[in-house]
């Protein structure tokens, strides 16, 4: 390893251990091993970064940002929830699969798993609760079952590994997430309601086919989002980043014109919230491209392809041992981050033995999911203790059957390729 390498560590490492923001700590370990170098002036930081976020594919996300906020702030949460208990509320343990049901509903038209937490949650937990269920299980629930938001079109995660990636479509990895995502939610499904009857947890009452008429009627509207999205995207009239846009404008539209949930007020502090959760994540964006600019230039990424064939020639174990590093960095590193420093390191390995960028994209994403819903840093797992009024430590316990649901969503995702390329590749995409 080089001295340019070490240095570039020991102060990222040492930021981290200090609770420095991630993206302040990628910055200053960069410019760190920049002058450690000598070879480049110090401004080349600034123009990677610079460089970094100057790709007009990142400008959806302040629009996908924005319109997950105003779903989050109005009615749409609410709908979904009651044509979900409609469709499976009836069955033993059913306000499990409800919940879980709901999540990839919303999460895959907000495309935010902390959104889908806090929104579906604030319903559903006290819900749960009411009805006999346990409230730490609730919550373990809801913290894993919002992932799957991230996994279902659209997600700025895709569109954050697409640009890090280079040449991966970003119409192509929304397709590859459906799958996947549908997989891990009945995975979760499964192994929640199974605890659900072991422990006697009931049903909901009986839906006629009126009630349900009626809740697909008032939740029809909120996914069509999903069929305008899609079918703009492939059917060519816009693109991705266009996608977005016309997302802001159709919740927009529902929120304030239609549900009249929300109000004219209502819209600058989500415009805030919106303009500061971007900035952070373009921060992150430009930091983390100086930084594989730097690790690129040491060669760190043939260094550790050299070093995972060493170990072994056999594509299996090394996907292994890539989705066991992967699910390290996820307990103690946010998402994002996660996919910018690590996939101009790991993304070369899996093209060598033959992987589809697609397909390894969505290996990334399924398995920093699980980081969400872990300690120390789970974004999740926060929101969810919060809006269910518990403790990390409580949920720890409950969480483990889930985990191990999540890991096997993540092992399919990962050796059965067809769950990631066969939509893209029907649709030709790739």
């Amino acid at each position: 390893m080089s001295e340019v390498v070490i240095v570039l560590l020991v102060i990222f490492i040492s930021l981290l251990m200090l609770n420095c923001p991630v993206a302040i700590a990628i910055a200053l370990s960069s410019f760190g091993a920049i002058l450690c170098a000598g070879g480049e002036p110090a401004y080349t930081v600034a123009m990677r970064v610079a460089n970094g976020v100057d790709s007009f594919a990142l400008l959806a996300i302040p629009f996908f940002i924005l319109s997950g906020l105003i779903m989050g702030k109005g009615s749409m949460a609410r709908r979904l929830i009651d044509l979900a208990a409609a469709l499976v509320g009836r069955f033993p343990g059913g306000l499990t699969y409800v919940n879980t049901l709901t999540c990839m509903m919303f999460g895959s038209i907000s495309g935010s798993a902390a959104a889908a937490v806090s929104s579906v949650g604030g319903f559903m937990l006290p819900e749960m609760a009411r009805k006999g269920y346990d409230r730490d299980y609730n919550v373990a629930v809801t913290a894993t079952a919002a992932t799957t938001g991230l996994m279902i079109p659209p997600s700025n995660i895709m569109i954050v590994y697409a640009v890090s990636a280079g040449s991966v479509s970003i119409a192509a990895m929304f397709m590859a997430g459906v799958l996947p995502g549908i997989v891990t939610g009945i995975c979760i499904m499964i192994v929640g309601g199974w605890i659900a009857v072991k422990r006697g947890y009931g049903s909901g009452n009986s839906t006629s086919w009126l009630q349900l008429f009626t809740a697909a009627r008032r939740g029809f509207l909120s996914l069509l989002l999903i069929v305008i999205i899609f079918g703009g995207i492939l059917g060519g009239i816009f693109t991705a980043t266009e996608a977005a846009a016309v997302a802001v404008a159709y919740a927009f539209f529902l929120e304030f014109v239609i549900y009249r949930e929300l109000k004219v007020k209502d819209l600058p502090p989500l415009l805030l919230k919106t303009g500061i959760t971007t900035a952070v994540v373009m921060l992150l964006i430009g930091s983390s491209s100086a930084m594989s600019w730097i690790l690129t230039t040491q060669n760190v990424p043939q260094t550790v392809s050299a070093g995972l064939m060493h170990v072994s020639s056999n594509p299996y174990v090394i996907l292994l041992i890539i989705n066991l590093l992967l699910l390290v960095v996820g307990t103690f590193m946010d998402m994002t981050p996660a996919v910018l420093l690590f996939t101009p390191i790991f993304l070369p390995i899996a093209v060598n033995l033959g992987l589809s960028p697609v397909h390894f994209g969505m290996i990334m994403i399924v398995n920093l999911c699980i980081g969400l819903c872990t300690p120390p840093v789970g974004t999740c797992l926060f929101v969810g203790c919060g809006v269910g009024k518990t403790t990390i430590a409580k949920v720890t316990v409950p969480m483990v059957p889930f985990w191990g649901a999540m890991l096997i969503a993540l092992l399919l995702t990962t050796y059965l390729p067809f769950l990631s390329m066969w939509l893209p590749r029907i649709l030709k995409l790739v």
